[in-house]
């Protein structure tokens, strides 16, 4: 006999807990499947314990610069191992959070690997042990993996995915990087400032090659400052690790192929949809590159079956997934929530200095055929960055020049992935200029920096 639920969520990650949560708010009687840790890669081995790792790495550098601030710091130095433990806690911490919400909402939790058997089924294993669930709807969730290079599949001495770079067995020495999207220059910035000689390689003709172009530039030549060795238009041939190290074989922008040596490789080269052997073809669920198809409900072409976060396409950030929860659990519950608009999704990268964007790059933007206003603002006009010993940075805001619509903002510098929600609640309240010139800004703050920004689009900056 089938365990009956009016809802099976199949993951439990930021999308699976949440989608869960609300759910089960909703007067929904609600199961979810997990194969491994609550709180799935995001809270267990993704963004939160990244950040713990790149904020030990941040106090490490402010430590070694703490003359400029009149203070001293005799011969700082780390421990790895504690590092990275610090970094373990904080996700168990989190882990244990999530259990609790669980049993708060009266979810129940079902350990083990779960597969769609037929309509309204779903068989989890465990050790062997089979458990037949049953409901109504069944919410897939079960994200993504990181994606290995075909010529050199990560081994977990020297190279390394990201799940190996969060628990290194060793502190590398020389380091190559190979992708510079958020992950990539989020562990770059980490080993930088912790000491390795890092290199990055980007097969595509500049790093963060989905922000603004001005954002790219400003990075590259930040990271080359830091010591970094930034390397665009490169690719890699081939990986040979050994005992020692890893060699490889690097083909430069000009076709030039040559061959050097690591201590170590990280490989950030994009994600795959965790789709296989889940079920998915006995029920005659759609998928297109391995990513689930869904409607504005989330619902894919099967009734009773939706999907979300990575496994149901780009953007793959946690915060897409959660707010696609709510969608989907509001839709099986009766509702008629609004589909997710992907042009006010902010992204956000954590190196030093963060980056933080929503909406159209200026070059996507005439793309589209408008015509635009666009404002820069840099942080050197900024009393508080300043004062922080933070000047290096921008905010750049892009107008529609006819209507005044905020269609876009990219930042670049300290804290700006805590300021960008505030361009992404204008531009979900579809704010025009008026609106945020108009805006009161406190001070001193960085976030006066958006303001003279938008004042910039339209020829009135009060500070440059």
């Amino acid at each position: 006999m089938a365990d009956t639920y009016d809802l099976i969520v199949l993951g439990s990650g930021p999308g699976g807990y949440v989608a869960a949560i609300r759910a089960s708010q909703l007067g929904l009687k609600v199961a979810i499947v997990e194969r491994e840790l609550l709180g799935g890669i995001c809270l267990n081995w993704g963004c939160i314990p990244t950040k713990a790792l790149l904020r030990s790495a941040e106090i490490y550098h402010h430590m070694q610069h703490a003359e400029a601030f009149g203070l001293s710091a005799v011969k700082p130095g780390f421990d790895l191992a504690n590092v990275i433990q610090r970094s373990r806690n904080v996700a168990k911490q989190l882990n244990q959070g999530v259990t609790g919400l669980m049993k708060k909402h009266k979810v129940a939790v079902h350990f083990g690997d779960g597969v769609l058997t037929g309509k309204g089924m779903l068989t989890v294993t465990k050790d062997g042990a089979k458990t037949v669930l049953s409901a109504k709807n069944i919410i897939i969730a079960t994200g993504a993996r990181a994606r290995d290079l075909p010529f050199a599949k990560a081994d977990g001495k020297r190279i390394w995915t990201y799940r190996t770079a969060m628990t290194p067995p060793e502190m590398p020495t020389k380091l190559l990087v190979i992708g510079s999207g958020a992950i990539g220059l989020e562990f770059a910035s980490f080993y930088s400032d912790m000491g390795a000689d890092v290199t990055v390689v980007e097969m595509l003709d500049r790093i963060l090659p989905v922000e603004d172009e001005e954002i790219s530039s400003f990075m590259t030549k930040a990271l080359t400052k830091q010591g970094m060795k930034i390397r665009p238009s490169t690719g890699v041939q081939k990986l040979t690790p050994s005992a020692k190290g890893v060699t490889a074989e690097i083909k430069d922008k000009d076709g030039k192929v040559a061959t050097e040596e690591y201590s170590h490789v990280i490989v950030a080269v994009g994600i795959v949809p965790n789709t296989e052997n889940i079920g998915l073809e006995a029920v005659g669920v759609k998928t297109e590159r391995g990513h689930i198809l869904i409607n504005g409900s989330c619902q894919t072409n099967v009734e009773g079956i939706y999907a979300i976060g990575d496994v149901a396409g780009a953007p793959w950030l946690a915060h897409k997934a959660m707010h696609e929860a709510v969608i989907a659990a509001e839709a099986i519950a009766g509702g008629h929530p609004h589909a997710m608009d992907v042009r006010n999704i902010p992204g956000c990268t954590y190196c030093r200095p963060q980056v933080a964007s929503v909406g159209l790059t200026e070059a996507k933007a005439k793309e589209a055929g408008y015509k635009v206003r666009v404002g820069k603002f840099p942080f050197i006009g900024n009393g508080k960055a300043i004062a922080l010993g933070e000047p290096e940075g921008f905010v750049k805001t892009v107008f529609d020049e006819a209507t005044g619509e905020l269609l876009g903002a990219h930042m670049v510098g300290a804290e700006v992935t805590e300021m960008i929600q505030g361009y992404t609640i204008g531009k979900t309240l579809e704010t025009t200029e008026a609106e945020l010139i108009g805006t009161v800004f406190p001070h001193p703050t960085i976030s006066e920096a958006m303001h003279e920004s938008v004042l910039a689009a339209f020829g009135r900056t009060l500070h440059m």
